[in-house]
This record gives C-alpha cells, structure tokens and sequence, in this order.
C-alpha cells in the first residue's frame, strides 16, 4: 500500500540505451527473463545468507530463504517474489534507473569496445532485469532493504523512458517483481509454461522454488558433490532425470578439474546406443551449466561427435559468454573445454 505521492524519474539516457538493446536485440527468446529474474532472485538470497553471517539488526528476519513464483492467466500477470537482500529506496534507483550501476556501466563499456554480438560478458553483469520488459507492458518492483528502520518501496516503469518511486507499506523483505504482461505475450502468465520454463533452467538453483504453491527444482546439481558422498541411487534418480531416461545408465564418470579450467562434470554412458536400435542420428545431449544455470541444452562443440551417446551436465565458472548468457564467444575456450573432457573420459575407459 502506497503511502505518498509517486516521485517520476527519468532514466538516464544510457539505461534507455540499455533498455533498447535488452528489449529488441539482445536475446534471441524472450523466455530468458524468466531464467534471468531467477538468477537475480538467488543472487538476492546468497548476498542476504552472507549478510546473516555479520549482521545482528534485520529486518523481517523469520523469513525463510526461498523464490516464490505466481501466475495469473486471468489478468495476465507473473510475480517473482525473493526473500532475499532487498533494496532500499537509493539502491533501487542505483540499480534500476542510472548507470552508477556497475553492471550496466561493463556492458556498455564492452558495447563499445566491441558491439553486442562481440560483448565477452558473462551473465554476472547484472542487466538481466531489463529482459522483463521484451515481454512487459509495465513493471513494478515491491522492495524492502534488510535493514532495519527502512522503510519498503514500489519501483514502476514500462520501460519506456521513465519509472517512478515511492514508499509502500507492508512489504516483507527482499523483492517482489510484478510483470504486467503484453498481449501477445500472455502465454508466460499459464502456470505450465513457466513450469516448463523454470525446469529447464533454474532446476539446480540452490534456493527452494515454487510455482503456484508448487515447489519445482526437487534434484540436487550433483556433479558439485564430492563424488565419495553421493550414493549410487542418487545418480540413478539424477540420470532418469537429466537424460529422460527409463533405465539405469551403463557407467558413470564424475570429476572436477581446476586447471586449465575450473570444470565440475557428471557424464553417464546409457545401457543402449538407441541408433542402432533403428533410431534417429542422436544429438548432443550433455547440458552445458555455468554455476548451476543452465546456459545450453545441446551444445554442439562441447564433446566431439563420437561422444554424442553421453549423457549428463558440464558445469564451469570460466565460461566467457556473451551478456545473454546464451552463445559461447571464446572458441579456444569451447575446444579446451572439449580437449579436458574427452581426455578424461577415454582414461576413465582405460
């Protein structure tokens, strides 16, 4: 409940930039911002776990850490709530409406260096917010800092060149994001679309999600575990789940490496080669990861073609992509990723 007058800010006029690129070039689908709103989510919900550790005065300190996602079909809206840092009435404007924003500052930094499609950003920029409004007539943003004393906020905009702010009574802390969708982008308020959604990208994000009362990411990221605590059902229950499969895997292959890159890698080896069961030439099918975000379902250079039958997920911090999160720039990176992974394997079989 609001209880002022709306103060209206203009954008400054490199986030209108910013707005533009997000909204009309960026990304190639516009499912991403729900991927995105989620990865901020649980960046929100980590920052707020490290502020637990030094901070004794918090406000609304009972909550517990979790992402809470709702769907309307009817009014054609969805709301992403996080019970995370939140923000105070300065960060808001900090981090939504100017460029002092660190995130936003690298990115047209490296826009100018190199153009969009050459940006060797990785998704920690923090702009991925501004994906919202490829599908938003309006968005408001419920905040309240952790700190005591604060008072909350709602931040709105359609992204059009201006958003207002004023405080609003009642707000739990973390953020609330509102999206009034578009109309011809009122699929994303139907509760199967954003399950669907949220299972291919989010499944492993480390904080509890749920959907409509639902939760949805039930399977630990297990190729993060040390491999001497996980028991052979686990990666049975983890296989069925990550290769859609049926029966048990033949083999399995579990290391992390630190040099030349930082690798976490879970690879199985099915009981039947399906092509030559009659089937279909099979596609690569080992998910590529970035902190347990899901960057790529198939990707095609990861593994060579003789290694398309495997199964399962690479997970690596050094992955240089582009602000998108979703196309591999670094080739001599990709073929190194290729080089430790295949290396590792053909000595797993000898």
């Amino acid at each position: 409940m609001s209880t002022a007058t709306p103060q209206k800010f203009e954008f400054q006029a490199e986030i209108k930039q910013l707005l533009d690129i997000v909204i009309h070039s960026l990304y190639t689908e516009k499912e991403i911002f729900v991927r995105e709103l989620i990865s901020n989510a649980s960046d929100a919900l980590e920052k707020f776990r490290h502020t637990q550790l030094t901070e004794k005065e918090i406000f609304d300190d009972k909550l517990d850490l979790e992402i809470n996602v709702t769907t309307d079909d009817k009014a054609k809206k969805i709301t992403i709530q996080d019970f995370g840092v939140g923000m105070s009435r300065a960060e808001l404007i900090e981090n939504l409406g100017t460029i002092a924003h660190s995130g936003s500052k690298a990115f047209l930094k490296a826009l100018g260096e190199g153009g969009a499609k050459n940006a060797n950003l990785i998704g920690q920029f923090g702009v991925g917010f501004y994906s919202a409004f490829m599908v938003a007539k309006s968005v408001k943003v419920y905040s309240h800092s952790w700190r005591q004393g604060d008072p909350g906020h709602v931040w709105t905009s359609d992204g059009s060149g201006s958003y207002e702010l004023e405080e609003s009574e009642g707000e739990r802390r973390g953020a609330k994001i509102v999206i009034e969708l578009k109309d011809e982008c009122g699929d994303f308020a139907q509760d199967w679309k954003i399950k669907e959604i949220l299972e291919r990208y989010s499944a492993f994000v480390s904080f509890p999600i749920s959907l409509n009362g639902k939760r949805i990411n039930t399977v630990q990221a297990l190729w993060l575990r040390n491999k001497n605590e996980v028991k052979d059902e686990e990666y049975t229950e983890f296989y069925k789940f990550q290769a859609h499969a049926f029966d048990d895997p033949r083999l399995r292959l579990h290391f992390s490496a630190d040099a030349p890159l930082s690798i976490n890698a879970l690879l199985f080896v099915p009981k039947e080669n399906t092509e030559k069961l009659g089937f279909s030439r099979l596609e690569p099918s080992v998910s590529l990861y970035c902190r347990k975000v899901m960057i790529d379902a198939k990707p095609k250079d990861l593994l060579p073609e003789w290694l398309r039958f495997l199964k399962g997920v690479v997970d690596s911090e050094d992955l240089p992509l582009n602000i998108s999160r979703e196309t591999m720039q670094d080739k001599a990176l990709v073929e190194k990723l290729n080089k430790v992974i295949t290396k590792r394997f053909l000595k797993f079989l000898d």
